[in-house]
This record gives structure tokens, C-alpha cells and sequence, in this order.
């Protein structure tokens, strides 16, 4: 006769054996697109950034398709930064086998070496006769023409400064609903979800700097230059209705909600200030 509490223990081995075997890889069906990087072998491993990221520090092969905005994003720089770092200067034009350098510069020490003490001699002084006073010459009056300041009135309605560089109002990029917040360590931005089709639209006025699926994770990604310190992207686009160096406007529509990229209908939209990304919530106007 089997003893009853002996079968307890057994079924319980079973379930523990059966768990762990379930732990012991990681099935790729099960993992959400965000967790995957393939790894020679096929193997998939979780990762904890949103794509890939380039190793700051390793020179960089300009491959097609490549911009200097698209490879500081992936690098997670400023792309002022980069060009500065390669002697590069505005438009940033990069070319298809150009060598990039992504190290940090590294400022040398120079110790200065002491200068010797010269003796400078003393200088004979010789005494200058006294010179005679010039006669006094009465000068001639002439009119004097009085100059009137500018009014304040003048002053207030001259040239307005210029704004172009702010931006006063950010807009959301889709009407739909967020499924996916902004984490630092995970998720650089936030994941809206929708229909495919769906009109995604610039949250601000900028210029395109990059339009692609060269940038890992992201799939059909646009990056758009708002000003010196903020890059907005937007990823996973069914369509792209704009192209690169191409003036955009707030709220203009600019490609249409897909799933390039991952597995999901959903727009992956992400806000960088000087390189970093930043939580776009914080931004963006508070929705009803």
C-alpha cells in the first residue's frame, strides 16, 4: 500500500522539476520585443534598453543610411557632441565608410617648464630740455546739432526677438491610448497604441535628421531636430510621409502607425534633451 504522505512529496518534486525546467531558458514566443537581442547561436536574452545601443568608446564605420543624429541617438550622446569629438561642423554631413571616433577626448597634462630670470639693465636717463608753451588759439564756435534719444514707445516696437529656437507648446503624437511608460533603465520612452493606419503627428516644428530602419528595435523610426536641445522619435511606422532635411510643422502628419519592428500595432515615441532621453509626459500637455 503507498504511503500517502509519500506521494504528497512526490508530486511535489514533480511540480518544482517541472518549473525549473521551465526556467532554464528563455522560450523567444514569450518574450515581448523590448526583451529580445539575438546572440550568435540564435539564443535570445533579455536586454534592458529599448534596441540596441552603441559601445561608447569603439570607432564606428559609417554604414548607408547612417546620419550623425541616428548614430548620437544610439549612442545615447548630444550629436553636437559626436561632431565635435570628429572635427565635423554643421550640416554634419557624414559619408558611407567615414571612420567615427565616439571616445571621450581625454585633456593631456602639460607641465610648464620655469623660465629663466633675466637681468634687464638700467636704463641711462637723459633729461629732455623744457618745451616751450604753445600759444593759446582761440577755437572756432561751430553749431552743435542736439541728438534726441529714442523714445521707449520706439524703443519697445522695434525687432522682436527671436523664438524659433523654443518651443512654446508640445503636442501629442497620436490620440491614442499610453501603454508603456517612460522607465530609465528599461523603456526610453513611452508606447502609444492604435489601428494600423493611424496618423502619427510631429509634436513640435523641426527639421527630419533622420528617416530609416537602420536603428535596431525601432523599426521604421523618424528623428526630427526640434532646436539645439531637443530630438524627438517616433518608431515602429507603417508608413513615412516625410524624408530627410524636410521643414515640418507642429501637429503636421508625418507617417502612419504600424508594426515594423515588433510584433504589435503601436507608435514608440521617445523625447531627447541634449542627447539624453527624457520622460515625454513630462511634456507633453495633460490629457482630460
Amino acid at each position: 500500500m503507498v504511503n500517502p504522505s509519500a506521494m504528497r512529496v512526490l508530486l511535489v518534486n514533480l511540480v518544482l522539476i517541472t518549473w525549473l525546467a521551465g526556467c532554464t531558458g528563455a522560450d523567444p514566443d514569450n518574450l515581448r520585443p523590448w526583451e529580445k537581442t539575438e546572440q550568435s547561436g540564435g539564443n535570445v536574452t533579455r536586454t534592458k534598453d529599448y534596441g540596441s545601443k552603441l559601445e561608447e568608446g569603439k570607432p564606428y564605420v559609417v554604414v548607408k543610411g547612417d546620419t550623425l543624429y541616428s548614430i548620437a541617438f544610439r549612442l545615447g550622446i548630444d550629436f553636437r557632441e559626436l561632431a565635435a569629438r570628429n572635427g565635423i561642423k554643421s550640416p554634419y554631413i557624414i559619408k558611407v565608410g567615414q571612420r567615427l571616433r565616439t571616445a571621450k577626448p581625454t585633456a593631456k597634462l602639460v607641465k610648464a617648464s620655469p623660465q629663466p630670470t633675466r637681468k634687464t639693465p638700467k636704463a641711462a636717463v637723459k633729461t629732455s630740455p623744457t618745451p616751450k608753451k604753445p600759444k593759446k588759439v582761440a577755437p572756432k564756435q561751430s553749431k552743435v546739432t542736439p541728438v534726441t534719444k529714442p523714445s521707449l514707445k520706439s524703443q519697445a516696437t522695434g525687432d522682436s526677438v527671436n523664438t524659433s529656437q523654443s518651443v512654446s507648446r508640445w503636442r501629442w503624437p497620436s490620440a491614442g491610448k499610453v501603454v508603456r511608460t517612460y522607465s530609465s533603465n528599461r523603456h526610453k520612452g513611452i508606447d502609444i497604441a492604435g489601428k494600423r493606419g493611424d496618423p502619427v503627428k510631429a509634436v513640435a516644428a523641426g527639421k527630419v535628421v533622420y528617416a530609416g530602419t537602420g536603428v535596431t528595435g525601432y523599426g521604421s523610426l523618424l528623428i526630427i531636430k526640434h532646436n539645439d536641445t531637443y530630438l524627438s522619435a517616433y518608431g515602429h511606422n507603417e508608413q513615412l510621409l516625410v524624408s530627410e532635411n524636410m521643414n515640418i510643422k507642429a501637429g503636421q502628419q508625418i507617417a502612419t502607425m504600424g508594426s515594423s519592428g515588433t510584433d504589435t500595432v503601436k507608435l514608440h515615441f521617445e523625447l531627447r534633451r541634449r542627447g539624453q532621453p527624457i520622460d515625454p509626459l513630462t511634456l507633453l500637455p495633460r490629457r482630460r
